[in-house]
């Protein structure tokens, strides 16, 4: 019923469609990710503003302080960005893997060099962003651990009962 050479461009039609959908997994992979590195892109905002608001209020050595923080936010935001930027290269890289996909198939020259290239760009950009990621988590736990410690002494100060005494 079909000619062979229909089948057979069915079949490698099917073929590059299915190759195509594996970087698309990596895509909706990045788009997550991005996703998180926004919402906590925001969390820094919203403490670097309410940080903002304080610092006008506060006295000297609180002034400080706050100082201090607004720095440790600073250097948060900058590792965010560096991980969206990552992330958002990823992702083009992902999408011209997939685009060199549907180009090759319509040119057969040195598509698997390009190919190559774009997805081995993807994987790198993306690791790359997961790994200044990691960094502004660390960033943001030694923070926290700091405010922590600073309120801890303050209690203990305050109440005259040793950190480590309390319940």
């Amino acid at each position: 019923m079909f000619d062979n050479s229909v089948a057979a461009s069915l079949d490698s039609t099917a073929h590059i469609i299915q190759i195509a959908l594996t970087p698309v997994f990596l895509l909706s992979g990045i788009a997550t990710l991005l996703n998180v590195f926004g919402t906590r892109l925001a969390r820094v905002a919203d403490q670097a503003e309410r940080i903002s608001q304080a610092i006008d209020g506060a006295s000297g050595l609180e002034q400080v302080r706050l100082a201090r923080r607004m720095n440790a936010l600073r250097r948060r935001s900058l590792a965010l960005d560096a991980a969206v930027i990552l992330g958002a290269l990823g992702g083009v890289a992902t999408c011209g893997a997939v685009l060199t996909l549907f180009v090759g198939a319509l040119r057969d020259a040195t598509v698997a060099d390009i190919l190559f290239v774009l997805f081995g760009l993807a994987i790198l950009c993306t690791l790359s962003a997961l790994m200044v990621f990691g960094f502004e988590m660390l960033l943001a736990s030694r923070g926290m651990r700091q405010r922590v410690a600073v309120r801890q002494i303050e209690v203990a100060e305050e109440t005259g009962v040793p950190v480590d005494e309390r319940p």
